[in-house]
């Protein structure tokens, strides 16, 4: 059996630049990629997040730590300020040791980051432990 390393996508929207909000945001888009792809936390080589420049209260990584990843290795930067670019933004790029082929991963755009991939989106009546739609 080979393993991979995978990238897993992801984004959302966080509804204020606070502490709090990004936490939340950040959390629940965690959750549930790791639903959506039977995430376990020591096959997760590194993650990296981005915000849209307009969210800076807190690292998204947090939320990562609060959830157990304690060893994993997480990187926080800003996405390119592109006129015209969603705001309040958390995007998020999972680097998994998998078998699974890349037409297996689950990639997840929930609240106003569905825009972002249509494709890809959740509907917001779906709880962490369910997978996209599309």
């Amino acid at each position: 059996m080979t393993i991979y390393c995978r990238g897993i996508r992801g984004a959302t929207t966080a509804e204020a630049n606070t502490r709090e909000a990004i936490r939340e945001a950040t959390r629940d888009l965690l959750e549930r990629l790791i639903a959506a792809n039977d995430l376990r936390i020591e096959d997760i080589a590194s993650v990296i997040f981005s915000t849209s420049s307009d969210l800076n209260a807190e690292f998204p990584a947090v939320a990562a730590r609060e959830l157990g990843w304690l060893d994993t290795a997480l990187l926080c930067t800003h996405e390119m300020a592109v006129p015209g670019s969603l705001p309040r933004c958390v995007r998020v790029l999972i680097h998994w040791n998998t078998t699974r082929r890349a037409d297996e991963i689950v990639h997840v755009y929930v609240r106003g980051a569905r825009s972002l991939r249509p494709d890809r989106a959740v509907t917001e009546t779906h709880s962490a432990g369910t997978a996209h739609d599309a």
